[in-house]
């Protein structure tokens, strides 16, 4: 481009729509450490205590909890400025898309929950995604679901995360759009929702040259759910599920997905579902490639 058009080289990437890029010679670690310390100014946390997650474990959200209404217009900035921040922080998707959920008349309660979000941020602040280097770019897919998760209405929460050897880089954590009747139903419907990421994806990293010759494997660990996408003789506890969530059999059938059972402990999409204790859900952070600067080979400094 350079022989052809008149232009600078300023170097490695550092900065880009508020992301910053590390490069070193063993990964690329992205971060928003810079926009974290904005948010936690604007919002009057600046020297606020930091917790260890971003949800008490078991933590449970509702339309009414008895508390009194909050300042709406300061409560959507919050939310709007954490679901920015997951760019980078997958780490934060759940509270953040959980507490999106009560945009229209939040309370004093979800108010709370957000500034507790932001106390985490606050002790993670140099936190951000590593991408190794040499890694071979096979495409493997997690999902799970939280049964009837929702207070107001019982819908279960999808999520689901891919990576290519390291960290994610493609992720999610959704409401379901109906009531799974049993967990079997709602491991299912992630599943599905998780087959039709993984085929966009396939199709995606074709175009860049990175054809995947094997099926991508998709982890559950819901053995019924698997169960019911390779056999339609389960037709008499199926038949009410929609039909669209049966998408997942064509994608098994023409190859290009195979799901496959992983243990519960192992399952990363956890943390996409439901608030965590702090071992669990220390380890699982550490599982989706989210890790602080300083323990990047050479301790990089932000």
């Amino acid at each position: 481009m350079m022989r052809q058009y008149e232009m600078t080289d300023l170097g490695l990437l550092h900065h880009f729509l508020g992301l910053g890029v590390l490069q070193t010679d063993s990964c690329i670690f992205l971060h928003q450490k810079k926009y974290a310390k904005t948010l936690l100014d604007k919002f009057g946390l600046k020297d606020c205590k930091s917790v260890a997650t971003p949800l008490a474990v078991n933590e449970k959200l509702s339309k009414v909890d008895g508390s009194d209404l909050a300042d709406e217009t300061l409560y959507r900035q919050m939310v709007g400025s954490l679901l920015y921040l997951t760019a980078t922080r997958p780490d934060i998707m759940f509270a953040s898309s959980l507490l999106a959920r009560f945009m229209h008349n939040p309370t004093k309660k979800h108010m709370g929950t957000a500034k507790r979000v932001l106390r985490y941020i606050q002790g993670t602040i140099s936190y951000g995604i590593a991408y190794e280097k040499g890694k071979g770019a096979v495409l493997i897919g997690y999902c799970d679901s939280d049964w009837s998760g929702s207070e107001d209405d019982m819908r279960s929460t999808s999520g689901y995360a891919f990576n290519l050897g390291s960290g994610v880089f493609s992720w999610a954590s959704i409401k379901q759009s109906s009531v799974a009747l049993s967990t079997a139903e709602a491991e299912y419907m992630s599943a599905a929702e998780a087959t039709t990421q993984a085929v966009w994806l396939r199709f995606v990293l074709s175009d860049f040259g990175e054809e995947q010759v094997e099926s991508t494997q998709l982890l559950c660990d819901n053995t019924s759910a698997i169960a019911i996408s390779k056999n339609p003789i389960h037709h008499h506890k199926t038949r009410h599920i929609n039909r669209r969530f049966h998408f997942i059999r064509d994608a098994l059938q023409n190859g290009e997905i195979d799901l496959l059972y992983c243990k519960t402990e192992e399952q990363v999409a956890d943390i996409f579902t439901k608030p965590l204790a702090r071992d669990r859900y220390e380890y699982l952070r550490k599982a989706l490639g989210v890790i602080s600067a300083q323990h990047l080979e050479g301790s990089v400094g932000l």
